[in-house]
């Protein structure tokens, strides 16, 4: 099983990013709810420009610029979840110059940072940090992990050799191509603003407003009840970021300029699928009960890992590395992350208040069936006897 693990976890990072974007019912004002808190005032306001911040992440980023009292300005087609922050100044336009206006309305303008939160192809990448470049003092473009090539060892720092595909012409983004094209959108920025840009990397992104349910799946499994399956052991690592913690970390890499590459990975501390599902079902006060798997009953019934049993690798085989990356220069950095049990009662939060809730939590995007979990509990079972 684990060597496919690396192929699905591109595979369903690559579907994430591609529906980061999806509109969601009341996710604005879930999202506003769920963000709610003081925070403290920049002691200079900037003037930021950010490539998308209607899906996913994007809407984090600017609710926390706005609150550290900067001034903001979207660019997008649009399209998604265009009632967000009618208050703004909206530049309506594509981030690929060969489409519509392509780039018009960026021409001339001048910004103190930018941040780009939908980069996926490096010809367009380059083409909005090129026309840029003259006219902004910095540019943090959101990556990922996935960019790394080798995920056979456990403690992956930034050094570490980049995925690469033969054919860096090809824009089709899939599970095989995800990886190297973030990889060359990160060169492709640093080509044209070199030492003014930080690629940040993260890995899963969780929280309030994530339409992929790929950390989802645990808090509303848990809250459920009844047996749940798990995978292999209590002791087997994971690892997530908050939106929110993500988004706050991307504006203080503005506010000082910090530039190079950067993973955006947590928590502080290296902890387990265990601590996450304990944390689950304190938030919740369900009588869930856990049966943890072995990876070979697992294989044996087609249950993968990260897919149907989501934020979980196993912690042996090619793919370790892919929940232990390392986040020490980050730390470093300012990057700070809230408890998780914050995260997931926001998130359920979030959740609930949707107008399909219903339909939402009865088939999430991610993760086991109620109806699958319940025969592979059963083939567990039956093995025993």
């Amino acid at each position: 099983m684990t060597k496919t693990t690396r192929r699905t976890f591109l595979h369903q990072t690559a579907l994430a990013g591609a529906i980061l974007g999806m509109p969601l019912s009341r996710v604005a004002a879930a999202q506003e709810r769920a963000a709610a808190g003081p925070v403290e005032k920049a002691a200079k306001r900037l003037k930021l420009l950010i490539l998308g911040g209607t899906g996913f992440l994007g809407p984090h980023v600017v609710r926390h610029a706005l609150a550290r009292g900067h001034e903001m300005t979207l660019f997008n087609r649009g399209r998604t979840n265009a009632e967000l922050f009618p208050e703004l100044e909206k530049l309506l336009g594509d981030r690929d110059p060969q489409k519509g206006e392509g780039l018009k309305a960026l021409e001339g303008r001048d910004w103190d940072g930018v941040i780009d939160t939908s980069s996926y192809v490096p010809r367009i990448t380059s083409a909005s940090a090129t026309l840029l470049a003259p006219h902004v003092g910095h540019y943090v473009l959101v990556s990922s992990v996935s960019a790394y090539g080798d995920f056979s060892q456990p403690g992956i720092a930034e050094d570490a050799a980049v995925a690469t595909m033969e054919d860096a012409t090809v824009e089709e983004i899939t599970g095989t191509t995800y990886g190297p094209l973030k990889a060359l959108c990160e060169a492709a920025a640093e080509a044209a603003m070199p030492g003014r840009v930080a690629n940040v990397r993260p890995g899963l992104i969780v929280g309030p407003g994530d339409p992929s349910d790929r950390f989802t799946y645990w808090p509303v499994r848990v809250e459920r009840g009844g047996e749940v399956l798990a995978p292999v052991a209590p002791s087997e690592p994971v690892q997530y970021i908050d939106g929110r913690d993500l988004a706050a970390w991307i504006v203080h890499l503005i506010e000082r300029r910090t530039a190079g590459v950067l993973n955006a990975v947590g928590p502080k501390e290296p902890t387990t699928i265990g601590a996450l599902l304990e944390s689950c079902q304190e938030v919740t006060k369900s009588d869930a009960t856990f049966t943890w798997a072995d990876l070979e009953f697992l294989s044996a019934q087609g249950v993968e890992p990260w897919g149907h049993l989501p934020v979980w690798v196993p912690s042996a085989g090619d793919s370790r590395g892919l929940v232990a990356v390392s986040n020490t220069k980050a730390l470093a950095a300012g990057l700070a992350f809230r408890p998780v049990e914050e995260t997931v009662t926001d998130l359920l939060a979030w959740i609930h208040g949707l107008e399909d809730a219903p339909a939402r939590l009865a088939k999430l995007r991610a993760g086991l069936t109620p109806e699958r979990e319940a025969e592979v509990l059963a083939a567990w079972h039956a093995r025993e006897k």
